[in-house]
């Protein structure tokens, strides 16, 4: 029997973000539920983490920062100066408390979905992929063989993810999380790549 109604959460999620964040979270739901099929992860699980992984976006950053303050989560200088970046680790506390998750691995994969991070649960790394490879993406380099890996090989999808994400932040010079540093030199060691 489901434990979650996720129709319901569609319905409620659908009146917070806007029509095409909504329908990019669609995607990355449905993308989510291909992956758990293919790599053999409860389908529903996976639909909600994909479903509410951006349930945070809709807060201005005053908000994200007020928000993030009033859960006790810790608040890093480069997300005081980009707080954008808090709505993945807020976006775990409002699954929780106006979603009802309570799915630990679920929230975890939330709150880690725009950074990675070292030896990922396998929801977490069918998470962060999916919201990478969801079929409105377009732009990011080596798109076509991350979505091709990321049903064959997750680990190098996760790796080639970072990687691309990485260089992507760097080019333009926007804020990056040590985070997701920290997470490309684990996949890079965990997959035995020598070259940068």
């Amino acid at each position: 029997m489901s434990s979650y109604n996720i129709p319901k959460m569609q319905k409620k999620l659908k009146k917070e973000l806007d029509e095409e964040r909504f329908i990019h979270t669609e995607g990355v739901m449905y993308t989510a539920a291909a992956l758990a099929m293919c790599h053999d992860e409860d389908i529903e699980r996976a639909c909600v983490a994909g479903l509410l992984h951006d349930c945070a976006k809709c807060f201005s950053n005053t908000q994200k920062i007020r928000l993030s303050e009033s859960y006790r989560i810790p608040i890093s200088s480069i997300e005081r100066d980009a707080p954008h970046l808090l709505h993945a680790k807020l976006g775990a506390c409002i699954a929780r408390d106006k979603y009802g998750v309570e799915d630990s691995e679920i929230l975890s994969a939330i709150s880690c979905h725009t950074t990675g991070k070292p030896d990922m649960t396998l929801l977490e790394k069918i998470i962060f992929v999916a919201d990478y490879i969801e079929p409105r993406r377009a732009k990011a380099p080596n798109l076509a063989r991350i979505r091709h890996l990321a049903f064959s090989d997750l680990d190098l999808a996760v790796y080639m993810t970072l990687r691309d994400t990485i260089a992507y932040l760097k080019e333009k010079k926007a804020p990056l999380d040590n985070q997701s540093l920290i997470a490309y030199n684990y996949y890079k060691n965990f997959i035995g790549e020598t070259e940068d």
